[in-house]
């Protein structure tokens, strides 16, 4: 027995000195791609249509307004303590039939701040519906009550018709917002299965790159509700730069660090261009926003690809556990050394790159080819203009260095420690088999 005990300590004590000998993971030292938190909280305003044809009960057999009174209630209930909220209506005063008075019927009844839910819950309660729909001139409002700042700030709209009041037309004035460069997004709900109120959502989401969906349901216009006030969240130092990617690497457009904003076909392939030097590592994402109904088993592919074609790796899935937003990212390094790159004759010279942007205008670099693919298929009687909304981040930094303890990676090093594995595994086993004979002969 006593030599058992001496044998189990020895072999406790060698395993304890393999493990310690074990290469120990570096410290993560990497910098850091996380932006700062932005100074000003998430300001967002629903706009909800009080006009008239609200009264229709198709919704789960009741009235639009009594759902989208219960779906407000509910989103205020949920409201993330440090959001801003505001709530502006539109045909919800005017009963006569001058159609110059009640296009001008639109009131902001919750100003943008920090909710007072009670006051916020019995403002909506006591809308009905009454007059006509002035779609343009509620957004124009709107976006004056939200205000400027360093971060974007959120428009939802909740309809279930056209504007019946243009000028000015609510596309148009979508397009006059995004132009001014006021960091505005525009998200548009529907209330109604009609082509000619989709057509319009759809163009006042996409001139502001946002996103419309159709709601059907009670649970549908309330999840979306939600999930559009908590994006808000999500506000941006920078606002997305509007990019058209290629249907090929060569002439595909060329990406410094930064967002950008683009939309996407069914199944389709777009592709950008990214320079990265010697010893700097790229890093992309993409998210995609379904914006309208779509069929399962989907999916949203990330690559990088040389200007060859040979495939340089395939980014991984980044779900957020969100139904509304399907993610993906990479990272690759140019392994490359500038000593290395000096001896590249076949490296391509940098190409011509604002500087504004953030990217290097001297040395040589690799070409790297991102490339953003989808397996999106519509469901029947869906439109499929204009793509989905993409939204792509990339970041060129110092390559991570390789975590290690020894190094395990050259030469005689490398041999040296796999000579002494070899001989501790040898003796673990060889102690192991003394032990269990002896066990075994004192039974």
């Amino acid at each position: 027995m006593i030599n058992s005990r001496r044998s189990t300590t020895v072999l406790t004590g060698l395993v304890v000195a393999f493990a310690l000998l074990r290469p120990v993971p570096a410290a993560a030292d990497e910098p850091s791609t996380t932006e700062p938190a932005p100074a000003e909280p998430p300001r967002v305003e629903l706009v909800l249509d009080v006009s008239g044809s609200m009264r229709a009960r198709d919704i789960d057999g009741r009235s639009r307004i009594s759902v989208a009174q219960q779906a407000f209630n509910e989103v205020v209930d949920a409201l993330p303590e440090e959001t801003q909220l505001g709530i502006r209506v539109l045909g919800a005063t005017y009963q006569g039939d001058d159609k110059k008075v009640g296009c001008q019927d639109t009131q902001q009844i919750v100003r943008v701040g920090p909710v007072d839910r009670a006051q916020a819950k019995g403002a909506v309660a006591t809308l009905r519906p009454t007059g006509f729909t002035p779609v343009g001139l509620a957004l124009r409002k709107a976006a004056e009550d939200l205000g400027t700042g360093a971060t974007t700030r959120r428009i939802v709209l909740i309809t279930d018709g056209e504007d019946t009041c243009a000028p000015p037309d609510p596309c148009q004035v979508a397009r006059e917002l995004a132009a001014q460069g006021t960091r505005l997004v525009v998200d548009t709900l529907g209330l109604a299965p009609d082509e000619k109120v989709r057509r319009q959502l759809l163009c006042i989401a996409g001139a502001t790159g946002g996103t419309y969906t159709a709601a059907q349901s009670t649970e549908e216009l309330t999840g979306r509700i939600k999930q559009l006030v908590e994006r808000a969240r999500e506000t941006y130092t920078r606002t997305p730069t509007v990019v058209g990617g290629g249907t090929a690497c060569d002439g595909a457009p060329l990406l410094a660090p930064g967002v950008y904003t683009d939309r996407e076909a069914f199944s389709e392939h777009r592709w950008y261009r990214v320079p990265v030097r010697p010893g700097q590592e790229l890093r992309a994402s993409v998210s995609v926003a379904l914006d309208r109904p779509v069929n399962r088993d989907y999916g949203v592919l990330l690559r990088a690809v040389a200007p060859d074609g040979r495939e340089l790796v395939r980014g991984a899935d980044a779900g957020s556990g969100r139904a509304d937003v399907v993610s993906a990212g990479l990272r690759w390094s140019d392994d490359r050394t500038e000593d290395d790159d000096a001896e590249d004759d076949d490296a391509d010279p940098t190409p011509d790159v604002d500087e504004t942007a953030g990217a290097a205008t001297t040395g040589r670099v690799a070409m790297v080819c991102l490339v953003v693919s989808n397996s999106f298929a519509p469901r029947p009687g869906t439109g499929v203009t204009p793509g989905m909304p993409v939204e792509l981040t990339v970041d060129v930094v110092a390559a991570s260095p390789t975590p290690r303890g020894p190094d395990l990676g050259r030469g005689w090093v490398l041999l040296v420690l796999l000579t002494v594995a070899g001989l501790l595994a040898g003796l673990v086993t060889g102690l192991l088999t003394r032990w269990w004979v002896a066990t075994w002969r004192e039974k």
